[in-house]
């Protein structure tokens, strides 16, 4: 049974949830609704949260069914202009990395095992 709790930490409220906006964003983005004969496909996007206790820090994952990461820019991801969409600047996800880091956070990406989109996860250090 799911057992809501406090988690808490030291951060900027505003930036953090500029980093939280802009995966949610690019989920929806990469996120296509499917029509089949009538039928459309869900869009799913999971937020989770998961407190380590071991290493004093919270991640936060966001897990879609999109398309998935392409290999090729898999290596610069988080890096300037990164970008293999017509829309926007390939800047949200270096501006994102740079929040996390400035909170003494990590950020990563990876396709899902079974194929179906892509998760997004950055950690965060919990206040003690």
């Amino acid at each position: 049974m799911y057992q809501p709790r406090d988690i808490f930490i030291q951060a900027d409220k505003a930036r953090i949830a500029q980093v939280v906006s802009n995966i949610l964003s690019n989920a929806v983005k990469f996120t296509e609704a499917k029509v089949n004969g009538g039928k459309g496909t869900r869009r799913i996007i999971n937020i989770n949260t998961e407190k380590v206790d071991d290493d004093g820090q919270v991640i936060v994952s966001i897990k879609d069914t999109g398309i998935g990461i392409d290999p090729g820019i898999m290596p610069r991801l988080f890096e300037k202009f990164a970008s293999r969409s017509f829309q926007g600047t390939g800047l949200g996800l270096y501006i994102c990395k740079s929040i996390v880091e400035a909170h003494d956070g990590k950020i990563w990406a990876e396709n899902n095992t079974d194929g179906k989109g892509a998760t997004f996860s950055f950690s965060l250090p919990i206040t003690n």
